[in-house]
């Protein structure tokens, strides 16, 4: 297949070219570099301009592209750089798929667990509704804007991705340094729910739905034994050696972060299962959260 990719660059985007080119696919990099270097596609989502000819043809899109959510303190002008590079970004794609003469059989748009808001203890599927917060709402806005490639007849998947662990970045990057000095530990209570999904799993899911037709709408990219940060704790201390025993009380994250930031991504409680993908026959590598950590500490 020809698959462009937005968001090739960063973490699960570099994965994802690889494994795909690995596996014989032809990858077109979706770039904001300019001009574009031969074989890449040049787009400014900010200044609403991509390079429409260069999508011709293609077989599928994966749009990955989006501001770092938890990069900067939350001021005003911050959240909406987040709420734009995702909503306006994936508006641009959408609409420009949907007026090409020979479009992609299927988008796949990335998306967040974060859409369900604080839930405390209950399971989430994509059945379940939309919560509250800051970044429900970024997630909601976010999926509404593949809605003009959905009515063109694309095949359009919204996949909702949990904490992806790589020892290279995302969370469990900024931790390491810290746990690997014995200075890690739950954060609050530990009883908050953590969604997470080991990153070759990610990458072998969102394979899987590029090949599976018959899958559309949300998918919850999650593994299927969700974890309390308590437990995440005291795995990540077993998988570094280290005892993860100096707990964090919430004041502190809310000071070096400000509040909402640190209530969001830090002591939100999402407890979201895979069901469609099950449903569907996908077979996780990583479904515990040891094996999740281990894959990720020797090299993903």
């Amino acid at each position: 297949m020809k698959i462009a990719v937005t968001g090739s660059s960063g973490m699960i985007g570099s994965a994802l070219c690889a494994a795909l080119g690995d596996d014989g696919h032809d990858v077109v990099r979706v770039v904001r570099q300019s001009p574009a270097p031969p074989g890449t596609v040049h787009w400014d989502p900010e200044g609403d301009a991509i390079d429409a000819a260069g999508l011709e043809g293609l077989d599928a899109v994966v749009h990955l592209a989006g501001a770092g959510v938890g990069d900067h303190r939350w001021t005003d002008e911050y959240k909406r750089q987040v709420h734009d590079s995702r909503s306006k970004g994936t508006g641009l794609l959408a609409r420009t798929l949907a007026e090409l003469d020979r479009p992609p059989k299927v988008l796949l748009s990335a998306s967040g667990v974060h859409y369900y808001g604080h839930r405390g203890d209950q399971v989430l599927t994509e059945e379940s509704g939309p919560g509250g917060g800051f970044l429900a709402g970024v997630v909601a806005d976010w999926e509404a804007a593949t809605e003009p490639a959905s009515a063109a007849g694309i095949r359009t998947v919204t996949f909702r991705n949990g904490v992806v662990l790589s020892r290279n970045g995302g969370a469990l990057g900024k931790m390491l340094p810290l746990f690997r000095l014995a200075l890690g530990g739950r954060l609050g209570s530990g009883d908050q729910w953590m969604s997470w999904i080991a990153l070759d799993d990610e990458i072998e899911a969102i394979v899987f739905l590029l090949e599976h037709d018959e899958i559309a709408g949300p998918v919850n990219l999650t593994a299927p034994n969700p974890v309390t940060n308590r437990d995440f704790t005291e795995a990540l201390g077993r998988a570094v050696h280290r005892p993860a025993v100096v707990p964090v009380p919430r004041f502190g994250p809310r000071l070096l972060l400000g509040r909402e930031l640190a209530d969001e991504m830090l002591f939100f409680s999402i407890r979201a299962c895979p069901t469609r993908l099950e449903e569907a026959g996908f077979r996780f590598l990583r479904p515990d959260i040891d094996a999740g950590l281990k894959a990720a500490l020797n090299g993903g």
